[in-house]
């Protein structure tokens, strides 16, 4: 997969491999990973078999379980690093769009963006999803120029302290509402499922997500993790809501350009840049060019997905196409008891 980063050229992170891996650790890990597996709770999994309960939250076992435990032992964040984090179907493609437009938006023009010709997801890359089970070791991340663009959907509280008391990098967390994020998910991981496993219903991905059983789910104790942290560490990690971007995007990109280091000037404003990139990183835009129509993700020799599948619609409320009013009043019920005291709301 290549994947632009803050540089002029493109790296193939598929075949990067460290020089010098240290194998002792690797087997461990590897160690680890066997030990624990067959130890663990299991669920009903959307796409695929089944998912395990690893620390409280629900993985894939034989991806993101196994990712999170190299991410876990060995992964060296640098202080320039730059994550967004999420909980899947949150908004995140749309996000490393503009975080990727933002951060290069003196190295290269509107004219011939990466952007144009290249998916948000290979110019802002996923951390945990780009471990090929053949790959022994990590891919040589020393090799990214800084500021490195990372994408993890990992909980908070699943991260290493490498990373979560390191107080130069930082991330931006964005969140939806979970009526939208379970229709969102539901339709997305059901075009994903084998085809010899049986669509799995609305009725059960309901009750599924209401258990807190779904990829790196519980939802609101994902959330949670990443709110309660900014609350105590504001300047490490920057808390958006999906709704409040499709409102005011502008607004948005200028606080994510102030937080990340990257403010725009007085003149960048007058010249229309901001509005510029939210033109450029649009649903509307992204959604018809050519390579987010029949490009493929392959973020493991098991998972590949047609760019497409990442813009379905973008909008807020499309729960409302799809949820009964039994659905929606218990999901807001739930929410309402998971979040109450924390100061964290969504618009109903």
């Amino acid at each position: 997969m290549a994947a632009f980063q803050p540089s002029l050229e493109c790296e193939n992170i598929s075949n990067i491999h460290s020089d010098q891996t240290d194998s002792d650790l690797i087997q461990k890990t590897d160690e680890r990973y066997r030990e624990t597996l067959p130890n663990l709770p299991k669920g009903k999994g959307w796409m695929t078999e089944h998912l395990v309960q690893y620390q409280g939250f629900w993985l894939t076992p034989n991806a993101a379980l196994k990712i999170l435990m190299w991410v876990q032992d060995h992964f060296k964040p640098r202080p320039t690093d730059i994550f967004l984090a999420s909980f899947p179907k949150s908004g995140t493609t749309w996000l490393k769009a503009l975080i990727f437009a933002t951060v290069n938006r003196t190295r290269y023009g509107f004219a011939d963006h990466p952007l144009l010709t290249t998916g948000p997801h290979d110019c802002f890359p996923f951390l945990d999803a780009h471990l090929q089970e053949k790959d022994r070791s990590r891919f040589d991340l020393d090799r990214f120029p800084s500021p490195r663009l990372l994408s993890i959907h990992i909980p908070y509280i699943l991260l290493p302290n490498s990373m979560t008391d390191h107080q130069s990098c930082r991330f931006v967390y964005i969140c939806r509402d979970p009526k939208d994020v379970l229709v969102s998910k539901w339709l997305f991981l059901n075009k994903l499922r084998p085809k010899d496993f049986p669509p799995i219903s609305l009725e059960e991905a309901f009750e599924l997500f209401c258990q807190g059983i779904s990829h790196y789910g519980p939802f609101w104790d994902h959330v949670l993790g990443y709110w309660e942290a900014s609350l105590e560490t504001p300047e490490k990690i920057l808390f958006l809501k999906y709704e409040d971007l499709k409102k005011e995007p502008l607004v948005v990109v200028k606080r994510l350009g102030d937080f990340l280091g990257y403010p725009f000037s007085l003149e960048e404003e007058s010249k229309g840049v901001v509005e510029e990139i939210v033109k450029l990183c649009s649903f509307e835009n992204l959604s018809t060019l050519e390579v987010n129509k029949v490009s493929v993700q392959k973020f493991s020799k098991d998972t590949i997905i047609d760019n497409r599948h990442f813009f379905r619609k973008g909008k807020v409320g499309d729960w409302k196409s799809y949820l009964t009013t039994e659905m929606v009043e218990r999901l807001d019920e739930i929410t309402y008891e998971k979040l109450l005291g924390s100061g964290l709301v969504f618009g109903s």
